[in-house]
């Protein structure tokens, strides 16, 4: 370490270096992707607390990359896979990259801050506990992020796929 540089500094330089990267090696392999499906579309990194977000872009109103969104995210989600998998592959070390196409995963994650505002919200009126439909982890997350920044606990309760969060009054 340099002189002035403490060990928290130095690991969360390390860290970020680390996520960099992690977005290195998504974006060659999602290039790959593109090429070989020819699909247009420009690649953004960034990081993002303790993980690396890849997006894929494309020029205006492009609706050949909802071809890689999927009804509801579902090809998203098998792509995030597949990413995580090849960096995986090239590190040896597991990814929790986060992949967005064409903007989903941010109007998805705006409109679910709104659900667990608006879930967290009938709670406090209510004084009932409020319980939301099944959820992906993503989403989920999402959702507890919000009603915690309501002031309130939310906890996950069942089995994948029909886990779902219940927001709990004071």
């Amino acid at each position: 370490m340099t002189e002035g540089t403490t060990a928290t500094e130095s690991s969360a330089d390390n860290l970020v270096a680390r996520l960099e990267q992690e977005g290195d090696i998504a974006a060659d392999y999602l290039e790959g992707l593109l090429d070989i499906a020819d699909l247009d579309g420009d690649i953004d990194m960034d990081v993002e607390g303790d993980r690396a977000l890849v997006s894929i872009v494309g020029e205006g109103n492009d609706r050949s990359l909802q071809r890689l969104v999927g009804q509801d995210g579902e090809v998203l989600e098998a792509l995030q896979e597949l990413t995580r998998l090849a960096v995986h592959r090239e590190t040896g070390e597991r990814s929790r990259l986060m992949l967005d196409i064409a903007g989903f995963r941010a109007r998805k994650r705006a409109e679910l801050a709104q659900l667990g505002a608006e879930a967290a919200e009938q709670a406090k009126s209510s004084g009932e506990q409020v319980k939301l439909r099944p959820m992906t982890p993503f989403e989920r997350k999402v959702v507890h992020d919000a009603v915690a920044a309501a002031g309130l606990s939310s906890e996950s309760e069942g089995e994948e796929p029909q886990r779902c969060v219940v927001v709990l009054p004071r």
